[in-house]
C-alpha cells in the first residue's frame, strides 16, 4: 500500500500539486494499522491509501486538509479507547500518533521581465529550489544563453501570453518588465488570481499610478491588497544584483511562512520604503 501512496506523491510532485503525507508514527497496544501506514491526500479531499479507516482517518483528513491551507505539519494523536473511538467501531485499546506533512513540489517562479534584474533572480532562484520561468517579448533577453538554468523561456506579447496562461495557485509571480505599460498590463492579468506570491517592482509613486488606473478599471481593492510593492526586502540594495538578493529574500520568507501577504489596504498607499533604484530595469 505505501508503494501506491509514494507512487501517487511523486505522480503529485511531477505535476506541480501539493498534497499532504499522513504516516503513523507511533502506536501503541492494538491499533488498526501498524507504524509506517501511510495515506495521501490531496487539496480535494480524494486521498491514495490508509492508516485504518474509521472517524480518526476522516478526522487525520481534514487535519491533513488544514496542513495544507496553513502550510505546516501536525502530530496529531488518537486514543483507540475513547468515545471518538467508539463511534468508529475501532475501540482497538491502543494508542497512535500520525504525523501529517504538506508536501510542495518545487515552487514555480514566473519572472515577468527578462531585464537586468529578472536575469539576476533567476540565477540566485534556481540554486535556492525554484523553478524558472521566463516572459518576455524580447528575443534578445529571454533566451537560454542568458537564462541557461530556466525551466521555461517565453517569447511573446506580455498581456496576451498572460490572459490566456494557465499558471498554479502555488506559483510565485515577480513583475520586473522594462517599463508602466508593461508592469500595468501584467498586473492587469495577475492581481486577480490567487497566486502564493506577486510582486511588483517600483518607487511607491509607481505603484500608486499603476493602482490609480487598475481601480479606475474596476479592479477590487482586496485583489490590490494582495501585491507586495515595492518588490522585496528593504536591504538598501542599488545593483541589479542586490536588488535580486532582497527580492528573493521575501520569497523564501513567504515561502516558509515568515510572511503573508500583506494585505495593506489598496487605498490607503502605506507601501515600504525601498531604494528609487528598484524602479530601474
Amino acid at each position: 500500500m505505501n508503494q501506491e501512496v509514494l507512487a501517487a506523491l511523486l505522480e503529485a510532485l511531477e505535476r506541480g500539486e501539493e498534497v499532504a503525507l499522513v504516516t503513523i508514527v507511533s502506536a501503541q497496544g492494538s491499533t488498526p494499522q501498524r507504524v509506517g501506514a501511510k495515506m495521501l491526500v490531496f487539496p480535494d479531499g480524494h486521498t491514495v491509501g490508509t492508516i485504518g479507516g474509521g472517524c480518526y482517518e476522516n478526522d487525520a483528513l481534514w487535519k491533513a486538509k488544514e496542513a495544507l491551507q496553513a502550510r505546516k505539519p501536525q502530530l496529531v494523536k488518537y486514543d483507540l479507547t475513547d468515545d471518538f473511538a467508539e463511534e468508529s467501531g475501532l475501540i482497538c485499546g491502543g494508542q497512535m500518533q500520525v504525523y501529517i506533512e504538506p508536501v510542495e513540489p518545487a515552487p514555480r517562479l514566473y519572472i515577468i521581465g527578462a531585464g537586468h534584474v529578472g536575469h539576476q533572480l533567476a540565477h540566485v532562484a534556481r540554486p535556492v529550489g525554484f523553478r524558472i520561468h521566463v516572459l518576455d517579448d524580447r528575443e534578445k533577453f529571454a533566451n537560454a544563453e542568458r537564462f541557461p538554468a530556466a525551466d521555461e523561456i517565453i517569447v511573446d506579447s506580455i498581456p496576451e501570453w498572460l490572459h490566456k496562461a494557465e499558471i498554479p495557485a502555488n506559483a510565485y509571480v515577480v513583475v520586473v518588465t522594462r517599463g508602466h505599460r508593461h508592469d500595468l498590463d501584467a498586473l492587469r492579468s495577475l492581481a486577480a488570481r490567487d497566486l502564493r506570491y506577486i510582486g511588483l517592482i517600483g518607487s511607491k509613486a509607481k505603484v500608486k499610478k499603476i493602482y490609480d488606473a487598475l481601480i479606475e478599471e474596476g479592479m477590487p481593492l482586496e485583489c490590490l491588497s494582495r501585491i507586495h510593492a515595492p518588490i522585496g526586502f528593504d536591504i538598501g540594495a542599488i545593483s541589479p544584483e542586490e536588488i535580486a538578493v532582497s527580492i528573493l529574500a521575501e520569497l523564501i520568507a513567504v515561502r516558509r511562512g515568515r510572511i503573508e501577504a500583506p494585505h495593506v489596504a489598496a487605498a490607503s498607499l502605506q507601501w515600504k520604503k525601498l531604494p528609487a533604484s528598484l524602479t530601474k530595469e
